[in-house]
């Protein structure tokens, strides 16, 4: 019998009525044939609302007990997912993620898998119930509660199917699929039906909220298709796969933007072999997550360092970066009002003028563009942040995705 995992997110759950639904799509889905996981998040709110609460006792909340706190918001979504189905007359059983034994490492708030023990989940699944999996939580060798990181549910939904190498794998959520970009922001955006897993993974890094970066990369190593849907209608949604030769006749596929970042820039940093790696080195112990990089040299054997993290990883790079400073006798300078607007699509490979043309659309409508990133298959702007919602909305018009028979001309060759 193949198996089925489904993810539904916190506005899929968000309260009674869609908690039944979700167990009507999960028994419809049972029904076909189908041995059926179901990985859910907490309800509606719920994190935000417990988040609220840790910063009305603590300003600094530890991080193990954001952990021990956050957890419980998909501890209650499992048991009553599980009722419903159980009032349903389909039999189910609620596991967390420690009864999967799913061991991450000990990074609070933004842990990695490890390991996922799914024997327990096979037992039940060939009892003939439907399991219901806690998402976004973990547990250490030592026992200790960990949280993916935002958006994390996604991950347990990839990293499950790919243990249980299972046949389908489905995200709903509040929406169609992946569009050309967000439509919130942008109107006219388009839904896409087919997206390469290197254009999605650059996407979601980029600011595309519906996946987490991390559960794209697992679906590309154990090659794991995710099928992006709306839980409220049976619609195709979009689909995420390998590359194919059709993907390539598309320069652009979608556009992003990340809207809360920040800015370090270290002055007067000793030139010389393995500063840069120090620099590093002790950021990425205290476990923070750098973007962009950019290093200048001056002609007085100083450089320039410079460096954007997420605007939440500010606080946590100021402390170390404190200290790099009174180590290295340099200077350092926090911004906290930028932002990034990218486009990506696995067809810049293959043609030019690319660049060109997002410069000259933000150009004209006087967007400064203070630095500049690129890879095969994307090309990155830092502006300030109150430009870029206008900015993303440009670069989506300037590739004409949105169009309703979208133009194949989308650079000059």
């Amino acid at each position: 019998m193949s198996v089925v995992v489904m993810k539904f997110g916190g506005s899929s759950v968000a309260d009674a009525e869609k908690i039944r639904a979700a167990a009507k799509r999960a028994i419809r889905t049972r029904r076909a044939g189908h041995q059926v996981v179901m990985v859910v998040s907490a309800m509606g709110d719920t994190t935000d609302h417990l988040v609220d609460l840790a910063r009305q006792v603590s300003a600094s909340p530890p991080k193990r007990e954001m952990d021990q706190l956050l957890v419980t918001g998909e501890q209650v979504t499992i048991a009553l997912v599980a009722m419903a189905l159980e009032e349903m007359g389909q039999p189910a059983i609620s596991l967390t993620a420690g009864q999967i034994g799913m061991v991450t490492d000990d990074v609070h708030t933004k842990a990695r898998i490890k390991t996922i023990d799914v024997r327990r989940v096979r037992e039940q699944l060939d009892a003939g119930r439907i399991v219901i999996v806690a998402g976004f939580q973990g547990i250490t060798a030592g026992g200790a509660m960990t949280t993916l990181g935002r958006g994390g549910s996604n991950v347990t939904l990839v990293a499950v199917a790919a243990a249980l190498r299972a046949d389908v794998c489905e995200n709903f959520t509040d929406v169609d699929g992946i569009f050309t970009a967000d439509p919130r922001i942008v109107p006219g955006a388009r839904k896409i039906d087919r997206v390469s897993y290197d254009e999605m993974l650059e996407l979601a890094s980029l600011g595309a909220s519906v996946l987490h970066n991390r559960a794209v990369e697992f679906a590309k190593k154990y090659d794991v298709p995710i099928h992006v849907r709306n839980s409220r209608n049976f619609r195709k949604g979009t689909v995420i796969v390998a590359e194919t030769e059709g993907m390539e006749r598309i320069v652009v596929s979608g556009v992003a933007l990340k809207d809360k970042l920040a800015r370090v820039t270290l002055r007067g940093v000793p030139d010389r072999p393995g500063v840069a790696a120090r620099i590093f080195h002790a950021i990425a112990t205290r476990n923070v997550v750098v973007d962009d990089i950019i290093q200048t040299v001056a002609d007085d054997r100083t450089a320039t360092v410079a460096f954007t993290v997420d605007l939440g990883e500010l606080a946590d790079a100021k402390k170390v970066v404190a200290e790099l400073c009174e180590q290295l006798g340099c200077a350092a300078v926090f911004e906290d009002n930028l932002a990034k607007v990218s486009a990506v699509g696995v067809g810049m490979r293959g043609h030019t003028g690319v660049a060109e043309r997002m410069f000259a659309a933000l150009a004209a409508a006087g967007v400064n563009i203070q630095n500049i990133t690129t890879s095969e298959i994307k090309i990155s702007c830092l502006i300030d942040r109150d430009q870029g919602k206008q900015a993303l909305r440009i670069v989506h018009d300037a590739f004409e995705l949105g169009a309703k028979k979208r133009s194949r001309r989308h650079a000059k060759k």
